[in-house]
This record gives C-alpha cells, sequence and structure tokens, in this order.
C-alpha cells in the first residue's frame, strides 16, 4: 500500500531526468484544460532498436504517457493491423526481459508514463511479484491488464499496486453499471474506455454515444478516465477534449510504422513523431 501511494504522488530522478507519475501527468493536463494523448506502441516491431527510439521521439512530440504493448499470439481484442505487429515481433523471439532491457535504456531520456498493456496469461506464467519487479525497476508507471475481469482481478490488482505499479482495466460499452464501478474501484491509474465494443482500429467516427457513456464513468470514480479503440484523426482527439481525461492511438501509429519498416528506427521514430503532433494540432 506504501508503495502504491507513493507512485501516486511523487516523482522520481532517475538518470538525471525527473518522472512525472501517472497522478501529477493527468493533473496537470487538466490545470491545462488539455487532453492527455497516449500513443501505442508494440514492443519489438520491427525490432527493439526501434521501439526504443520511439520512446523519447513521442514524448518530444506531445505525448502526455506511452502504452507498450507486449507481444501475445492470441488476440485479446487486438485489430489485424496490432496483431500483424505481434507476429512480426514474436517471430524474432522476442523474450519479455528483453523489453525490460530496452525499457531500463531508453528510461534515462524519456520522463512521460510508461505503462505496459500485457495480457495476464502473460504476467501468470511469468510470476505476478516477478514480472511487477521487473517492470517497475525497468521504469514502468502502471499495467494495463485487459483479459483480467473482476471479482478476479482483486487479488491481482493488489499484489500489483503492492510492487509499486498503478493498475488499469478496461470498461466496454456493454459493460453494466456494477460492473464499471468495480472496474472503476479496481483502477488505480486511469480507467481504459472502449469506444466500441469488438476489435482496435482506424474508423471514421466515434459512436455518437460515446460522451454520454464517458461522462456515466467519470461519474463512477474520480480516477482519470481514457478512450481507446478507433483514435486515428486530429478531430477524434479533439472531440475527447473536453469529454474524456485522455486519447489512446494505436492501430493508426502502427500502420504508420508500416509504411516504413525498412527504412531504420531513426526514420520511425520520426514517423511516430509526426503522426503525434498530428492528432494534438486540433487541440493545442
Amino acid at each position: 500500500m506504501i508503495a502504491a501511494a507513493l507512485s501516486e504522488t511523487m516523482t522520481t530522478r532517475r538518470g538525471g531526468k525527473v518522472r512525472r507519475s501517472i497522478a501529477e501527468t493527468f493533473a496537470g493536463v487538466r490545470s491545462r484544460g488539455g487532453i492527455a494523448l497516449m500513443p501505442f506502441i508494440p514492443a519489438g516491431y520491427p525490432d527493439l532498436a526501434t521501439t526504443e527510439a520511439c520512446l523519447p521521439a513521442l514524448e518530444v512530440a506531445g505525448a502526455s504517457l506511452i502504452e507498450v504493448g507486449f507481444p501475445f499470439s492470441d488476440p485479446i481484442a487486438d485489430g489485424p493491423v496490432v496483431q500483424e505487429s505481434f507476429t512480426v515481433a514474436l517471430s524474432k523471439r522476442l523474450r519479455i526481459a528483453d523489453v525490460f532491457e530496452m525499457v531500463r535504456r531508453a528510461r534515462s531520456a524519456v520522463s512521460i508514463p510508461l505503462v505496459s498493456m500485457v495480457s495476464y496469461s502473460i504476467v501468470y506464467r511469468f510470476g505476478v511479484e516477478r514480472f511487477v519487479s521487473m517492470a517497475r525497476e525497468a521504469g514502468f508507471d502502471g499495467l494495463i491488464l485487459p483479459d483480467l475481469p473482476p471479482p478476479e482481478a482483486q487479488a491481482i490488482c493488489d499484489r500489483v499496486r503492492a510492487g509499486g505499479l498503478d493498475t488499469t482495466l478496461l470498461v466496454a460499452p456493454t459493460t453494466t453499471p456494477d460492473r464499471r464501478a468495480e472496474i472503476a474501484r479496481l483502477s488505480s491509474g486511469f480507467v481504459y474506455y472502449l469506444s466500441v465494443s469488438g476489435i482496435t482500429g482506424e474508423r471514421d467516427q466515434l459512436p455518437r454515444d460515446l460522451a454520454d457513456n464517458v461522462r456515466q464513468l467519470k461519474g463512477l470514480t474520480d480516477r482519470p478516465v481514457c478512450v481507446g479503440f478507433g483514435i486515428s484523426k486530429p478531430a477524434h482527439v479533439a472531440q475527447l477534449r473536453d469529454v474524456a481525461d485522455g486519447a489512446i492511438m494505436g492501430s493508426a501509429l502502427v500502420k504508420r510504422m508500416k509504411g516504413r519498416l525498412n527504412d531504420g528506427p531513426a526514420a520511425l521514430a520520426a514517423e511516430v513523431g509526426a503522426l503525434t503532433r498530428e492528432l494534438l494540432s486540433g487541440v493545442i
């Protein structure tokens, strides 16, 4: 409990760079009347050198947090674009320890929070305490566990927070009010709201009932609420500015990377940075 409290209220200094906690990050964005943009980047796509180069580039471009996806062979809600990136990474025999080591190397150049999107089955096989300890030591601030439902999530979330990381669970449009409240209670970092039921992927328009659903969810918790699935245009981020605390962008970024896979880490880092600035252009 002490470690979890510290992770919410204190900045840390590692490698000479002041790091902001998840809570501090959202508070700062809120005080400026903005919205936090959280790009999703698949670890190891097309290689770890590219991921390492992209992390500081995303911060420089204006990202408030970064979601790092641990490749998984069985899709949970990943659309074809993200799943293909995972397949590429796994084909190179990517290991969990490799991802942690990459984040550790990059962390001195990144001050914004890093959150891991990871299937609970990976965490379970690796060992919960071992995974949390290595993730925190590498420089992660929280875990997003997309396949960990309540009430089973209670004990796991307690162990994650005791290890010093924040927890985030997912709420779908079809989630009942009682279950939404329970998921919000178990999420110490932020609540991840899915704009649609289904899989990830770019969409032309966000659902008409999105704003009402997010407001209803925010009425159940004082935690930040971030919206993902389908965020791919500046207009989407602008639309969410007065509704949600954060916008999560994934498939659009991976698709942009796919067009330049042979150009090397520096070019890919520049590409994801350009997309991040583009999406923020409507709210700056």
